[in-house]
């Protein structure tokens, strides 16, 4: 069985592929790809909400197919 964990924070996102052979306790983990931004801006001196989901919505259909 293969998993795809998607992370995602204020300035980062993470999508990683867990594979699971039934046999172990635990998954491997085959990929694991984090993509890390600082999104404040000097403006306003923290992160505005609109640019970081618009950062995360680019990030993650990056990041699966590369994780994969």
């Amino acid at each position: 069985m293969r998993i795809l964990a998607i992370e995602t924070s204020t300035d980062e996102t993470a999508a990683a592929v867990l594979i699971s052979s039934g046999d172990t306790k635990s998954p491997h983990i085959a990929a694991n790809i984090i993509a890390s931004k600082s999104l404040s801006t000097p403006k306003t001196g923290g992160v505005v909400p609109e640019v970081a989901a618009r950062a995360h919505i680019e990030k993650l259909f990056r990041h699966p197919h590369g994780a994969c």
